[in-house]
């Protein structure tokens, strides 16, 4: 990277040769329950949100979301053994926070930003396979003529 001197690894040279570092759009508008609006109403849908936030979160964008608890913060489900990795909404488990509460810092947010990668990852491939798991047949019997009445 030119800023930093640090080199590409091979998986962000094949990422920079498809574009996505080039497409550039401007912060949303606001968020909604299904995903970011634009300023010109276009709405993008989003499976997840991984927000990182810094060591002074700026959280008043996410308001629409109905994520602040009683105590007004935004509370996290419990990681495993490293609070660390405490970054996934309770509310809305769609919504990581990286570098928030007890990730903010550089250690945490290094963990945190681990945690919330295989968070996302994990809850849509439980996505896929329920969209892709066949249903079960109907246990009830079918319906069948109803009696006439006299």
């Amino acid at each position: 990277m030119s800023v930093t001197g640090l080199h590409l690894r091979p998986q962000e040279e094949a990422a920079a040769r498809t574009g996505v570092y080039d497409r550039r759009l401007p912060i949303f508008q606001r968020l909604e329950r299904d995903g970011a609006r634009w300023a010109d109403g276009r709405l993008e849908r989003v499976d997840a949100i991984v927000w990182a936030t810094g060591f002074r979160p700026a959280l008043r964008h996410l308001a629409p979301l109905g994520l602040r608890g009683p105590r007004g913060g935004i509370p996290l489900r419990r990681g495993g053994s490293d609070v660390q990795t405490t970054v996934t909404s309770v509310l809305d488990p769609r919504v990581q926070l990286v570098g928030y509460g007890p990730s903010a810092s550089t250690i945490g947010g290094n963990r945190a930003g681990r945690a919330a990668a295989r968070a996302v990852r994990d809850r849509l491939d439980a996505e896929l396979t329920e969209v892709s798991a066949p249903r079960r047949a109907s246990a009830r019997p079918a319906a069948g003529p109803r009696p006439s009445s006299p």
